[in-house]
């Protein structure tokens, strides 16, 4: 209850933030002043706004925290798109079109890296977690996660898609360490899982996990959150020179969300009970939560490959369409 508390508070301050910024377009508007400075203002506000929850009752937090699961899956579909679209810069960046004759090697190097690793991963994660024919779950875990790579690098190289290995090659490890993630955050009672053999070091081993994972969700999050134009419906909008560089609005937005998500990793998705002691994003509610964002990530990186195709076609039946109107009203 503390945890959600807390993050309701953040939420709060996120929302009061969204709601003075979301229509902020010219750098000379007062509210660019307020989301830029201020500082000792908004950090007075986010104290209040964090102690005021604790004098909540039980039962509204409790409600806070079945919304607080919706918006924590909304922030990890944002993160996925905006993860996606970073990956389709940097394959479009290091891989050489037919315009700019420069060097692939660094884009072949780093596609080759991608999918040793991706391929270490699998059959470490058989090795670790999956070494009895009694762990069908993880089996099944690690065999589709593998079947996913497979696929992914298949439909980039299709002629008709023809995107190149370095975008499925990242692809490829981050679902990889997805699946890792999942498999990791079953509880420890499992015969499956390692941790049940790890010592007492194992819960600090833990917790510094973590505050990396923690730091990597906090970049995330801004990068998120300054990445506004990827969720805009138009994307011919010229910029001009007082224009803000994002949306203030969205960017608040996405970390308001993101308090969210941090309360269900603290909590394990679960508001049900306690969790146990070290235990930090550990529970099957945790795991499912981990392996449908792994395939949901890949079916939009799956969609994002064959879309293009798929409106090349309709607009090709479109004008074949036109040219035989065209051709029965001649005749």
């Amino acid at each position: 209850m503390g945890v959600l508390r807390v993050s309701l508070g953040c939420f709060i301050f996120f929302l009061v933030m969204f709601l003075t910024t979301c229509f902020t377009s010219k750098l000379y508007d007062v509210r660019n002043e307020w989301h830029s400075s201020w500082w000792i203002l908004k950090f007075l506000m986010s104290i209040i706004f964090t102690v005021i929850p604790f004098f909540v009752p039980s039962d509204y937090i409790q409600l806070y925290g079945e919304f607080a699961r919706v918006g924590a899956g909304v922030f990890l579909i944002l993160q996925l798109i905006s993860v996606i679209e970073f990956i389709t810069w940097w394959n479009n960046y290091w891989m050489p079109d037919e315009r700019k004759k420069q060097s692939c090697s660094l884009g072949l190097f780093m596609s080759t890296v991608c999918y040793i690793a991706s391929i270490c991963g699998i059959f470490v994660m058989y090795v670790l977690y999956a070494s009895k024919t009694s762990c069908i779950l993880n089996i099944f875990f690690i065999s589709w996660t593998a079947i996913l790579l497979v696929v992914m690098m298949a439909v980039s190289l299709h002629s008709k898609v023809n995107r190149g290995l370095l975008s499925s090659g990242i692809m490829a490890s981050y679902v990889v360490f997805l699946c890792w993630s999942a498999i990791r955050s079953e509880p420890a009672t499992q015969k499956c899982s390692s941790q049940q053999q790890n010592n007492a070091h194992g819960g600090w081993t833990t917790v510094i996990g973590f505050l990396i994972a923690i730091c990597a969700i906090v970049m995330a999050t801004f990068s998120t959150g300054i990445d506004s134009q990827t969720f805009q419906f138009r994307k011919d909008k010229v910029q001009s020179e007082d224009d803000v560089p994002y949306k203030y609005g969205f960017f608040h937005l996405v970390f308001s969300l993101g308090a969210m998500y941090f309360a269900m990793l603290f909590i394990s998705w679960n508001l049900d009970g306690l969790p146990r002691k070290w235990s930090i994003d550990v529970g099957w509610a945790s795991t499912w939560v981990k392996i449908v964002n792994e395939w949901f990530a890949a079916t939009i990186y799956l969609w994002k490959l064959i879309l293009p195709v798929v409106r090349q076609t309709k607009v090709m039946d479109h004008e074949e369409t036109e040219q035989q109107m065209d051709n029965s009203t001649s005749v």
